[in-house]
């Protein structure tokens, strides 16, 4: 088998389907990270390097090499035994090493709970969420963040250990389960995706990563002053969850749908209907773009149906 249908079939492998997922998945998304294969730069642009050379000059933590004295050296870096062997002043030379916390934030409100084919939004988003989280543990870096619904948050404040990280799958097994057993009956509320942002910005330290995991079907006005907080001392990058039937309705005929309480059919014979309902996610998309672009934030799409890895690789290949 070649090296590429190895990695295809290992992704397909640990790939979550269905309207729910467990711990044990998410456990298991590590393996995809380390098929992740992300070189130095796209690391740094992802968060999850835990030796980022910083672009700030001074005294670092790992020495580096020696070279001779020039005027203007900080004295405190001469070695004095390799000073007294060679005859002439020499220093130590430290590269700075600069650490890179990443921050995920996790909707799992009851609009994610919603799929068409293979998975559901709120399943995906965890599945990407998890194998971001793995991608910091396993190059060294804190991970934390905050998992969301309409009516409540769990926060994990970022540390540097597998039981932090386990903590944070955790919760999103969780949510994502909750979502399973309460996504009926229950009066929606707005307003959870500015909570969420509001924690974030609490438990984020300059210099971090950000992520925002969502399908931002609550987004408002009022969430721009924290995503502009984020990302004006930290690299923030938000993920759009989206199904195929939200893109495209079906090919025409009638179509029996429900919410888990209520049932009803729909025609999707018409044409003009057709157009009209694609042209509407098609602005949507179009309005949600220019906003983050506004704010110097990437905006990366994140279909359900297709492979979860493949399309954070597509995207890292295209910022690089």
């Amino acid at each position: 088998m070649s090296r590429k249908r190895q990695l295809n079939a290992e992704q397909d492998r640990y790939r979550c389907r269905g309207a729910f997922l467990n711990l044990q998945q998410l456990l298991d998304q590590r393996h995809v990270a380390r098929i992740l294969e992300l070189g130095y730069h796209s690391r740094t642009r992802l968060g999850q390097s835990g030796t980022h050379i910083s672009k700030i000059k001074g005294r670092g933590v790992d020495f580096e090499e020696h070279r001779a004295y020039q005027s203007g050296d900080d004295i405190r870096t001469i070695d004095w035994r390799v000073t007294a062997r060679i005859g002439r002043p020499f220093i130590k030379v430290f590269r700075e090493e600069r650490e890179r916390p990443v921050i995920i934030g996790v909707d799992q409100s009851p609009n994610l709970y919603f799929g068409s084919q293979v998975a559901f939004k709120s399943v995906v988003a965890v599945e990407a969420a998890a194998i971001l989280c793995w991608t910091t543990v396993d190059n060294g870096d804190r991970v934390g963040g905050v998992v969301f619904g309409e009516q409540q948050q769990e926060l994990v404040k970022p540390r540097r250990s597998k039981r932090s990280a386990l903590r944070f799958l955790n919760s999103l097994a969780n949510y994502n389960q909750q979502l399973v057993q309460h996504h009926s009956g229950v009066t929606r509320q707005t307003g959870y995706l500015k909570k969420a942002l509001e924690q974030m910005c609490r438990i984020t330290k300059p210099g971090s990563n950000v992520y925002l995991i969502s399908d931002f079907n609550d987004y408002t006005s009022d969430c721009q002053q924290y995503i502009q907080q984020l990302a004006m001392h930290n690299s923030m990058t938000c993920l759009l969850v989206y199904d195929a039937l939200e893109e495209h309705l079906p090919r025409p005929g009638q179509y029996s749908i429900t919410d888990g309480e209520n049932r009803t059919v729909i025609d999707t014979h018409t044409r003009t209907a057709r157009d009209q309902y694609e042209q509407g996610f098609a602005n949507r998309l179009r309005e949600l773009t220019a906003v983050f672009t506004g704010m110097q934030v990437p905006l990366l799409t994140i279909r359900t149906n297709q492979i979860v890895m493949e399309q954070l690789e597509t995207w890292k290949q295209k910022t690089h």
